[in-house]
This record gives C-alpha cells, sequence and structure tokens, in this order.
C-alpha cells in the first residue's frame, strides 16, 4: 500500500506541476513569433525520446541532480522520500508537459480565432485575451486529451523502479524476488494499477460533464 501511495503521489504531483509549464508551452506554440521555435524544440525533444532514456539521463547521466536533493536537509527524513522519487518527479514534469502542452495546444486551435479578435476590441491586452477569453476554454476542451496523458502517467510510474524508486512495481518485483510468486505479485500489481486507471477516467469523466461548455459538444448533460 505504500508502494501504491508512492505511485499515486508520483503522478499528482507530476501532472499538477507539469501542468503551468504545459499552457506556457501551448501559448507560445500558437501565439509565439520566435518562443514558438523553442517550444516546439523542447515539445518534440521530450516527446521523441523515451521516458526511461530521460530518467536514466536525470539519474546516471547528470549526478549533480540527484546530489543536488540528496544535500537538502529534509530530503529522506521522516515523509520525504529520498533522492530518487525527486529525480523522477522532474523527469515525469518535464516530460508530461511536454505531451499536455500539444494537448492544450491543439484545444487553443480549437477555438474560434475570432474570439480573440473580439476581445482586442473591447479593449482587452493580447495576453488578457488569451488568459480571460482562450484559455478557458481551451483547457475544457483539452480534458479528453488530458484524461489520457493522466491515465499514461500511472501505467509510466513503473519506469521510476529503474532509478531504485520504490514505487508499486518495483516492490511487486523485490517481493517477487524473495518469495518467487512472481506471477500473483505481477497480477496484483496490475489489478491495481487498473484500479487506478479506471479510478482516474471516472473521475475526469465527471469533471470535464461538470465544467463543459453549455451547448457544445455532445457529452451528456452540455
Amino acid at each position: 500500500m505504500n508502494a501504491l501511495w508512492l505511485s499515486v503521489i508520483l503522478t499528482v504531483v507530476s501532472i499538477t506541476l507539469g501542468f503551468p509549464i504545459a499552457v506556457v508551452l501551448a501559448a507560445a506554440r500558437v501565439y509565439g513569433e520566435y518562443s514558438n521555435w523553442l517550444a516546439l524544440a523542447y515539445v518534440e525533444l521530450l516527446r521523441g525520446t523515451p521516458l526511461l532514456a530521460q530518467l536514466f539521463v536525470l539519474y546516471y547521466g547528470l549526478p549533480w541532480i540527484p546530489a543536488f536533493f540528496r544535500n537538502l536537509s529534509f530530503v529522506g527524513q521522516g515523509i520525504f522520500p529520498a533522492q530518487a522519487v525527486w529525480v523522477a518527479i522532474v523527469g515525469f514534469i518535464l516530460n508530461s508537459a511536454a505531451y499536455q502542452a500539444e494537448y492544450i495546444r491543439g484545444a487553443i486551435q480549437s477555438v474560434d480565432p475570432g474570439q480573440l479578435e473580439a476581445a482586442r476590441s473591447v479593449g482587452l491586452s493580447k495576453v488578457e485575451g488569451i488568459r480571460h477569453v482562450v484559455l478557458p476554454q481551451a483547457l475544457r476542451f483539452a480534458i479528453p486529451g488530458w484524461t489520457n496523458e493522466l491515465v499514461y502517467l500511472v501505467k509510466y510510474s513503473s519506469l521510476a523502479a529503474f532509478i531504485t524508486v520504490p514505487e508499486l512495481f518495483y516492490q511487486a518485483q523485490s517481493f517477487a524476488s524473495e518469495t518467487y510468486h512472481y506471477t500473483e505479485l505481477f497480477v496484483l500489481a496490475g489489478i491495481l494499477y487498473l484500479g487506478l486507471v479506471v479510478t482516474v477516467s471516472n473521475l475526469m469523466s465527471h469533471v470535464e460533464a461538470r465544467v463543459a461548455i453549455p451547448g457544445l459538444g455532445a457529452s451528456e448533460g452540455r
């Protein structure tokens, strides 16, 4: 259960902290003149390379990153996990931000461009129009894609085991090595992952229905 809880923490913290980065990247991709190239380079690099390779680079290839967390006084003390967990969170944040950015970019582009022009015509700046008119609609449209990323991240959290993070997959593997009950333990781990995925999917379906724009879309209740 501790390992399951750690998997939940990895997922929730990573996607939450990756979200504001993703919004900035998406806005830069759609509206930036020069920043769009930087945002595109970031997105393509993080989406085009394996997450496991990214974790290895952060943990083994850039030793100053785990050393930084290891030297923090609270890391590894009490409820605060060891440095490997923090490195995994950094890796998941960076990777998740790239994927979320593409979902949000597509959602922004689905908003009628005339709405931003209308916002400018009533005195809002471009940034204010994006913030107060475009993004509130776009983020609603992005929920289905964002839900997919959340589901993927639940499962990708198992990759943290390869940099010694004691999450669900790591503990199942460790117990299986001690007891030789490989089938039972990995089936149990799979059931727990499935439970998380189903819970997340149902929760996000509820959120999508609650924040849906009346008159738009085909979901029940809109």
